[in-house]
């Protein structure tokens, strides 16, 4: 005896219904935003000469995105997109091997070192609830160049990897590496807001905000990274640095920057 027709209906409307599902959740996926070869030309010399950001792959950043349910995948297409380019905007600067001559630009040139260079010191600040592990340091490494061990431990926390005590997996790791950028890009740490808010215009500046210049856009993201070196000093290169990785960006992906993307005349964050 065949099936009632109502339970035929029934499966075939679960099935269409699971269809929608994976096809919604294909096209929130970032790889929908950002492919391998889009990736590869935004990064296009990480791996020549003295770099080392061959390291960085794109899968160990899918891997690591996808562990971040907000990231590049709050608003619509354009703010999706957006935020990307401000993300590999930011970290390019951090990382970059580009020069004003450069071949390609010297915004071609992101992701080119995995840690700091020179003879970096130990970054390590007392704190009962960070120690520093015996013989360790806490030098800038990774996308957004983490230092200081109190950062170290709270993002390894976050992500669930001790990197008190074993800070080299950040060097070494290429998806750590990649989730100790995106866990300070997600993360307010107050006075400040989250990159990610900012980013995506979750952030309501405050009237304090607005009284030191500090409104939505590209410029206080920078602001937040680096402000107390950076901001509220007029035109200075650091800053074009990454406005420039941020354009070039934005037009790889098709999307506009939006305003306000300098932080020239903003004051610090407390």
């Amino acid at each position: 005896m065949g099936k009632p027709l109502s339970s035929i209906i029934a499966f075939s409307v679960l099935m269409c219904l699971m269809s929608l599902v994976a096809k919604v959740a294909l096209a929130q996926d970032i790889s929908s935003l950002i492919n391998e070869a889009t990736f590869n030309n935004m990064l296009k010399h990480r791996g020549d000469g003295n770099c080392r950001g061959g390291f960085y792959t794109y899968n160990s950043f899918l891997t690591a995105a996808r562990s971040f349910a907000g990231f590049a995948t709050t608003g619509d297409p354009d703010s999706r997109k957006r935020e990307i380019a401000a993300f590999f905007a930011q970290t390019s600067h951090e990382t970059t091997g580009g020069w004003a001559s450069a071949p390609d630009g010297p915004y071609a040139w992101g992701y080119c070192f995995i840690q700091e260079q020179g003879s970096p010191g130990d970054y390590c600040q007392p704190s009962p609830q960070w120690p520093c592990a015996p013989g360790k340091k806490y030098y800038g490494r990774g996308p957004i160049q983490i230092t200081w061990n109190y950062n170290y431990g709270q993002a390894g926390r976050a992500i669930g990897v001790d990197l008190l005590n074993n800070p080299d997996l950040v060097s070494s790791d290429p998806v750590i590496s990649f989730k100790t950028a995106l866990w300070f890009w997600m993360t307010p740490q107050a006075p400040k807001p989250s990159c990610h808010d900012v980013i995506t215009g979750r952030w309501n500046p405050s009237d304090a905000d607005r009284q030191a210049g500090r409104v939505p856009g590209f410029g206080v993201i920078t602001n937040i990274i680096n402000g107390g070196i950076e901001c509220g000093k007029g035109p200075n290169p650091q800053v074009q640095d990454r406005i420039g990785y941020y354009q070039r960006y934005c037009g790889l992906l098709g999307v506009s920057p939006g305003g306000n993307l300098d932080c020239f005349n903003q004051r610090p964050f407390a």
